[in-house]
């Protein structure tokens, strides 16, 4: 993790906003009573894990939604596995501001 003093603008790109959802921010009082504010960046390899887990979601609903209309059934396996990856990427969106 790399702490970036400053504003909004000089560490995080807009268009990367699965960098700017897990980024902390920490206000701090500095010299003379003057806030702070520090970046937090996440690590790469969360961006990367989550960027994929989204990925994945994105894909299995492509494939439970053509097994529903193709073959008229629900496919619980490939429901539960959906399930458990929005469970992942929500625990780690909550647990990366805590």
């Amino acid at each position: 993790m790399s702490v970036v003093p400053g504003s909004r603008r000089c560490a995080i790109t807009v268009a990367d906003w699965v960098e700017r959802a897990l980024t902390r921010r920490i206000h701090q009082k500095g010299p003379r009573g003057r806030s702070q504010e520090l970046l937090i960046r996440p690590q790469d390899e969360l961006v990367y894990g989550v960027k994929f887990a989204i990925g994945m979601t994105v894909c299995l609903s492509a494939v439970e939604i053509a097994h529903m209309a193709l073959l008229h059934s629900w496919n619980s396996e490939v429901f539960a596995a959906i399930t458990g990856l929005i469970g992942t990427i929500t625990g780690v969106l909550i647990g990366q501001h805590a």
